[in-house]
């Protein structure tokens, strides 16, 4: 194998030594899409399970943040765009082939469906807002027909919501030039990852002990799918191509591995686990509110991390070298 050596003369911070166009923007909305999705699919269970009594935060108010965390996920992305007026452009055509032409029609099919989950438990859950909705006489028909089907719009909700989950993960391994984000494994992740995070939050916000109890005991199984996933995508690197061994390499004691196996994996996953093990015996209860908090940053810096360490994996490595001469040789126009 012989090794090239690539001079030039460009200068650009984004691109050498390695690839960085998306920067904090996109993590934080694959982070807040993630929440979104899972802030979704609890909100639909617990109604589908008719959990009104034992979890009435899920059932009849934790909806309402499903669009408004995702329109600031959005705001983030709207934030990264180099040409914003063009935004509009997404939705001008739709290429099956996509991950993110997907993702931006997913996108426009869940806030109406979002609304529609809002307004199934409007009424029982935020009686303020119903009654202004309801001085509409059209408001009040919209209302009425989605307590109706209550149970049917949360049945329509899940597939969508997991979609919006899974997308956030497939949209990084989709890009087959960047290893490290090349494996199968990273859609479910976030869709894990985003359901682990929306059970922190309710655990944070809800104020009934027996909602807290049970949204500590699904997040500590989804921290333990988590960590199993991890570990699929680990060794899923380590057993593929040179280049896969290589990505590998940034969080095994390359330039991320103390925010992957830190802030991610010890910060994110473990202490949690332990703490929300430790509440669940009874052991020990005094820090049951900084389990939740933890899985949000691991949340985070699970998005943070993979971005930025899929984009400095490639499959065609070259050394590079900047030299200010070659400006000098180049042909000067007249």
């Amino acid at each position: 194998m012989s090794e090239e050596l690539l001079v030039t003369a460009r200068d650009n911070a984004l691109i050498d030594p390695s690839l960085h166009i998306w920067t904090w923007e996109v993590a934080m909305y694959l982070f807040l899409g993630g929440m979104t999705a899972g802030i979704m699919i609890f909100a639909a269970l617990m109604t589908v399970r008719n959990k009104d009594q034992v979890a009435p935060f899920a059932t009849t108010q934790l909806a309402l943040l499903a669009p408004i965390v995702l329109s600031l996920g959005m705001t983030a992305l709207f934030l990264d765009l180099e040409h914003k007026l063009f935004v509009y452009r997404f939705y001008t055509s739709f290429q099956i082939t996509s991950p993110m032409s997907w993702g931006a029609w997913i996108l426009i099919v869940v806030y109406p469906i979002s609304i529609l989950q809002i307004l199934s438990t409007v009424r029982s859950g935020y009686a303020s807002l119903a009654s202004f909705v309801d001085r509409l006489t059209i408001g009040r028909w919209i209302i009425d027909w989605c307590e109706r089907y209550r149970t049917e719009i949360a049945f329509t909700v899940i597939p969508f919501a997991v979609a919006l989950g899974i997308y956030t993960g497939i949209l990084l391994s989709a890009f087959g030039a960047r290893p490290f984000w090349n494996s199968g494994v990273l859609g479910l992740l976030f869709l894990v990852s985003g359901m682990s995070t929306a059970a922190a939050l309710v655990v944070l916000i809800a104020r009934q002990k027996s909602e807290k109890e049970l949204f500590t005991r699904l997040d500590l199984v989804l921290i333990l799918a988590e960590i199993a996933l991890v570990v699929l995508s680990l060794i899923s690197l380590a057993s593929g191509s040179g280049q896969h061994i290589d990505a590998l390499q940034s969080v095994m004691g390359g330039p991320y591995t103390l925010a992957f196996w830190v802030l991610f994996v010890g910060i994110g996953l473990l202490i949690p686990m332990l703490l929300e093990i430790l509440e669940i015996s009874g052991i020990n209860k005094s820090l049951a509110m900084l389990a939740p908090v933890l899985v949000l940053i691991g949340g985070y810096a699970l998005r943070q991390v993979v971005m930025d360490a899929g984009q400095e994996s490639t499959w065609t490595s070259y050394s590079t070298q900047y030299s200010s001469e070659l400006l000098q040789r180049l042909p000067k126009s007249d």
